[in-house]
């Protein structure tokens, strides 16, 4: 029995205790008092019938019929015809106290029905949500995969005419390359264009041989040491910062030399990175990249002080298709987003601790020989 059931059972025997005193203390000529008492005596019944049912209600009704029998003594010594004219009273209290407590029975037993009835609907509108929201899904990745489609197609028309242009375009920059001698400001350059050409052409290969449905080439990455592709991935953006008066802070730690990435791979990635944020800045904004490190994992960080995003932008910023510019593709940072997963990383976004802003985190998994 909880406490406050408790209360309200001795509660209730005390009012039916005080109406027994004043039946017993009351001169029976006070038949007004009396009158009155007897009715205040359905009171404590009634109340206990609603609270715990017939069982409640007779229990208080039995309690008040013996509270009653002083009130029977005073109209003993009346006569028969007076004692017996009372008697029925105590008839009526049982009856108050089953009539109200099945009544109470009643009643709660339909609140439990249809409490039962509101869980089940409840629970059937949360599972009609969720397949709503499992069909709303799907009707998106069906978009997504139709427009996969369609610029898979046109990603192999254009792969095919670029094939040829970029050759002689290759052809053209070792020619240049071979009259600028190591030692010549402009020869890394050159290197930098051949390099990129090649990244470019290996890209198209891809392109073709998936639009024609074979198996992709192993990729045998070369590796370069992470400031080598920073610095690279630099000098190629260098114009685009400069025409926005933006400033580019590169600040790697010392151990940075020593571990090596795919080049290819991860200089798409970071030109990806640092566009973004070049691109949604406006003038004389600051991008900073800097590194950390643990035991298992090597991060570089891009934190500019441009407008940032909001927390919807960064739920879907990785997704295909999904741009926060007028203009935008919204493939940049998924493309990213895979190249990295390949090598067992993630790319994440938050907030700088400065609170304005935007900061993508790219985490790679270490090995004996660096990072692939």
């Amino acid at each position: 029995m909880t406490k406050k059931r408790y209360f309200h059972i001795v509660l209730l025997l005390l009012v039916v205790i005080s109406v027994g005193l004043l039946h017993t203390f009351t001169p029976a000529d006070k038949l007004v008092l009396h009158d009155f008492y007897r009715r205040v005596s359905y009171f404590p019944i009634v109340v206990a019938a609603i609270l715990y049912g017939i069982r409640g209600g007779v229990f208080l009704a039995a309690c008040t019929s013996v509270a009653f029998i002083p009130h029977l003594y005073h109209f003993y010594h009346l006569g028969p015809s007076a004692y017996l004219a009372e008697l029925p009273e105590i008839v009526l209290y049982f009856g108050a106290g089953v009539v109200t407590g099945a009544i109470a029975g009643r009643e709660k037993m339909l609140r439990r029905k249809y409490q039962a009835l509101s869980r089940q609907l409840e629970r059937s509108y949360k599972k009609l949500h969720k397949q709503a929201v499992t069909l709303v899904e799907a009707e998106e990745q069906l978009h997504a995969s139709q427009k996969l489609s369609a610029l898979g197609q046109l990603s192999a028309s254009l792969a095919h005419e670029v094939k040829n242009p970029l050759a002689a375009i290759r052809g053209s920059v070792e020619i240049l390359a071979d009259e600028f001698p190591p030692d010549h400001p402009k020869h890394e350059f050159s290197e930098i264009l051949l390099k990129e050409t090649s990244r470019l052409s290996a890209t198209v290969e891809e392109v073709l041989r998936y639009s024609r449905k074979q198996q992709p080439q192993l990729h045998t990455p070369r590796l370069e040491s992470l400031p080598q592709v920073i610095e690279r991935v630099r000098i190629l953006l260098d114009n685009n910062f400069k025409r926005k008066n933006l400033t580019l802070i590169i600040n790697l730690d010392e151990q940075a030399d020593q571990i090596r990435v795919d080049g290819d791979r991860m200089a798409q990635v970071f030109i990806n990175l640092l566009l973004n944020s070049c691109e949604s800045m406006e003038r004389n904004g600051t991008v900073e990249v800097k590194s950390r490190q643990d035991n298992t994992h090597f991060e570089i960080l891009f934190t500019d002080d441009g407008p940032g995003l909001g927390e919807e932008d960064k739920k879907k910023i990785f997704t295909a298709f999904y741009s926060t510019k007028k203009d935008g593709t919204g493939l940049g940072l998924a493309i990213s987003s895979r190249i990295v997963e390949m090598y067992g990383g993630i790319i994440r976004v938050e907030t700088p601790k400065s609170g304005s802003g935007v900061c993508f985190i790219v985490s790679l998994p270490k090995s004996q020989e660096g990072i692939l």
